[in-house]
């Protein structure tokens, strides 16, 4: 069978991970499209029409996946309180998820098996 990597949505972790990554990727665009909207006297507002409601669709996806993931895994109340507080701040849920992966939080995904085949446990080239 073919490994999907990243894009493998089969389990409750995976698609945490997934929209904790789209989350903070939406949040570039909305941020870009506010930078836009402000920035140059005679601000376009377009960005803040499409990101907008794509960044607070991604967010409300996100934040239920958490809640899942949270039940599925035992999390405890902190833990739970981090991730959904992690959708707040800019890019802040790819930090919770780093974190998770290291402090063993997200099971599949923090086992030795799966951090061997990521590319910051692969040694560099020279």
């Amino acid at each position: 069978m073919v490994d999907m990597g990243f894009f493998d949505l089969r389990s409750t972790v995976s698609r945490f991970r997934f929209f904790a990554v789209l989350e903070a990727l939406s949040w570039i665009g909305l941020l870009v499209g506010m930078a836009f909207k402000y920035l140059p006297a005679d601000g376009n507002e377009i960005g803040v029409k499409i990101f907008g409601p794509v960044h607070g669709t991604i967010f409300i996806l996100f934040v239920i996946t958490a809640l899942l993931t949270a039940r599925e895994l035992g999390w405890s109340a902190k833990t739970t309180l981090l991730a959904l507080a992690s959708s707040i701040p800019p890019l802040f849920t790819v930090v919770f998820e780093i974190w998770a992966v290291r402090t063993g939080q997200l099971g599949e995904l923090s086992a030795p098996d799966a951090r061997k085949d990521s590319p910051a446990a692969s040694p560099i080239a020279s």
